[in-house]
């Protein structure tokens, strides 16, 4: 049966203490996970980024806005089109006000940033009702020297600290296109000394899903994310609601 097994009030509760157990066990990897990412070296940004803004010209230091560390999300949008990648556009639809003034109270600003011209961000941005700072990194080599584009003519071609190649042979080369430019998600973080900006974390793919959202919701749920790669199979056609879980 795709659905899950029906049980008494105190089979339900075994397993759901079982269950508990390994949570737990989850809780505590994560935290050891965010120890161990705190105790990261950095690496001194050397280059001087500019972005274009709403506000006009915008360097790495002004997006931190005086806070000491600053969060960038690598949001797809390549020059050429006319909105923005869905997946991100949907975690973009999840930033509220209210996430943005928790990240303030803790001395840390939450950026966007994209390779489209800032014209095609700001119009996007107010078709969906955005509140964020976004700025277009176009023109400039920001997003290829933290893996948001790949472009091997451009001598970028890695992605999540694998090369093009290392990908293909483990099985991951579905990232690319070939040998054309293509662009990806991921989040980068920042801190400040002064005017000194160091760059302390990124991560790309799923990593970016740490941070919660829709998903992590769905994964609370029996029915999951609904998509076709999750266990236990057989669930994704329960979340029509015309179709009965029981017939």
């Amino acid at each position: 049966m795709a659905l899950p097994e029906i049980v008494s009030q105190e089979e339900w509760t075994a397993a759901r203490k079982a269950l508990l157990d390994r949570e737990k066990e989850m809780t505590r990897a994560r935290d050891q996970l965010s120890v161990a990412r705190r105790e990261l070296p950095m690496v001194k940004v050397e280059k001087d980024y500019v972005f274009d803004g709403p506000d006009g010209k915008a360097t790495l230091l002004d997006l931190f806005e005086g806070r000491r560390q600053l969060i960038i999300v690598h949001f797809m949008f390549d020059p050429d089109w006319e909105k923005g990648c869905q997946g991100c556009t949907g975690s973009a639809d999840e930033i509220s006000d209210g996430l943005i003034r928790h990240l303030h109270a803790r001395a840390t600003s939450l950026a966007h940033v994209s390779r489209a011209p800032l014209a095609k961000l700001e119009c996007y941005r107010e078709e969906r009702g955005w509140t964020f700072p976004w700025y277009s990194s176009f023109g400039s080599d920001f997003n290829y020297d933290f893996q948001a584009t790949i472009d091997p003519k451009r001598g970028a071609d890695t992605y999540n600290y694998k090369t093009i190649a290392e990908h293909e042979k483990a099985g991951t080369g579905y990232y690319f296109e070939g040998s054309k430019s293509t662009e990806q998600p991921g989040r980068s973080v920042f801190l400040r000394d002064g005017s000194t900006i160091y760059h302390t974390y990124s991560n790309y793919g799923r990593g970016a899903e740490m941070v919660g959202g829709g998903y992590y919701w769905l994964d609370l749920t029996p029915l999951g994310r609904q998509e076709e790669w999750e266990e236990p199979k057989g669930r994704v056609a329960f979340a029509n609601p015309s179709t009965p879980f029981f017939e």
